[in-house]
C-alpha cells in the first residue's frame, strides 16, 4: 500500500447478474481508479447470506465474480481483491459497531424496508444489521472514498454517524469516509422502462441487459428497447427517455461523446438505431466473457490471487481493529 495514496473501498455481492450498468457505473471505473487510489475490492458474501443462499452456488459464484473482475482489467497485483468471509475482522468490528448503533436507525433503513417486503418469511437479524457490517467494511481499511450508487447513500450515511460516534467517544479512530457518487454509467436505465434504473432484480428482466448473457440475447434485448413515437434520434431524457438512454449506452459502451453518437445516427431509424447499440455492448463484453472462462478454467490462479489478497486485507484490518479493541478495553496480548 502507499501511504501517499488515498484508500477506495467497494464491495459487491457475489452473483452471476451483473448488469452493464454494473460495469459501466462501477467496473469499469475501478479499472480506471486502481492506480489512483489504495483499493480494496471485496466479494461480499457475508452479505449474501442475509437471504438464503445455495452453498455450492455462492462458492461457484464467489470465484466467478473475482474471475469476472479480473477479466474487466483489475490487477490482482495493483489492488487488493479478496473474499470478504476471508477476513475475520470484519464480523468482529461489525459486533464493536452495533454498541454505537440505534435499533431505531436500522428500523428506518430503506434497503430493510425493501427487503422485508421481498423476503417477508425470512426477515433476519442479518437482514437489519446490514448497514452495520456495511459500515465495518468500510471502517477497517480506514477508507477515504466509496463509490456509491445513489441507493446505498443511506448506508453511507450510516457508516460515517457510526464513525463519529466512536471517535466522539473515544479518540479519533476513524477515518470518516467520503462518498463518490458515480455519474457515467449510473444513469444507465432499464430498457423496457427508461424511468428505472436498469437493475439485476427488476421483475422483467428483458429490460436489464447481464454481462454474461451471450450476443442474441443482447440484441434480442435491444430490439424490444422501449423508444418513443417519434422518430429523431436525440439526447433528451426528459421529453426522450428511451432514446437517450440507449445513446447513454452507446457512448459508454464506443466511448463517442453523446454528440457524436447523435451524429452517427442522424436521419436513420430506431431500428437500425437498437441493433447499432445492441452490437457495440455485445462486441465489449464478448471477450470479457472469453477472459472470465479462460480464468475459471484456472482455478489454482484464482485462489492463489485471493489469498494474496487476503493476506494484504487480514493485514490492513487488523491494524485497525486492534486500536479499535485498544480503545475500548478488551485485553489483548
Amino acid at each position: 500500500m502507499d501511504d501517499n495514496k488515498k484508500t477506495l473501498y467497494s464491495a459487491v455481492q457475489p452473483t452471476n447478474n451483473l448488469t452493464i450498468g454494473n460495469y459501466i457505473g462501477a467496473i469499469k471505473n475501478f479499472v480506471a481508479l486502481q492506480d489512483e487510489y489504495n483499493c480494496f475490492f471485496a466479494m461480499a458474501n457475508m452479505h449474501a447470506i442475509t437471504v438464503r443462499q445455495n452453498p455450492a452456488e455462492l462458492r461457484q459464484r464467489t470465484l466467478s465474480l473475482a474471475a469476472l473482475y479480473i477479466a474487466c482489467g483489475l490487477n490482482p497485483e495493483r489492488c487488493v481483491l479478496y473474499v470478504q468471509s476471508h477476513v475475520p475482522a470484519h464480523a468482529e468490528l461489525c459486533w464493536v459497531l452495533n454498541t454505537f448503533t440505534y435499533v431505531g436507525e436500522m428500523e428506518r433503513m430503506t434497503q430493510f424496508k425493501d427487503k422485508s417486503a421481498k423476503h417477508a418469511d425470512n426477515i433476519n437479524m442479518g437482514l437489519m444489521d446490514y448497514p452495520v457490517l456495511m459500515a465495518a467494511d468500510i471502517l477497517l481499511y480506514q477508507t477515504d472514498v466509496v463509490p456509491v450508487g445513489e441507493d446505498q447513500r443511506q448506508h453511507l450515511e450510516i457508516a460515517r454517524d457510526i464513525a463519529q460516534r466512536f471517535n466522539n467517544v473515544y479518540t479519533p479512530t476513524f477515518k470518516v469516509p467520503q462518498g463518490v457518487f458515480m455519474k457515467v454509467g449510473a444513469k444507465i436505465c432499464d430498457l423496457l422502462d427508461p424511468t428505472k434504473k436498469m437493475s439485476k432484480s427488476a421483475e422483467n428482466l428483458n429490460g436489464s441487459v447481464f454481462l454474461s448473457d451471450d450476443k442474441d440475447t443482447v440484441i434480442r434485448k435491444f430490439k424490444r428497447a422501449v423508444t418513443d413515437s417519434g422518430n429523431e434520434i436525440k439526447y433528451d431524457p426528459e421529453n426522450k427517455a428511451g432514446v437517450s438512454n440507449l445513446l447513454s449506452i452507446y457512448s459508454a459502451f464506443t466511448g463517442k461523446s453523446i454528440a457524436e453518437a447523435e451524429a452517427d445516427f442522424a436521419g436513420k431509424g430506431y431500428g437500425e438505431f437498437k441493433l447499432a447499440v445492441g452490437e457495440a455492448v455485445a462486441d465489449k463484453i464478448a471477450p470479457i466473457q472469453a477472459e472470465q472462462s479462460k480464468l475459471l478454467a484456472d482455478k489454482a490462479y484464482l485462489e492463489s490471487a485471493l489469498k494474496s489478497g487476503a493476506e494484504r486485507a487480514n493485514r490492513a484490518a487488523n491494524k485497525t481493529l486492534s486500536k479499535v479493541y485498544k480503545k475500548i478495553g478488551f485485553y489483548q496480548f
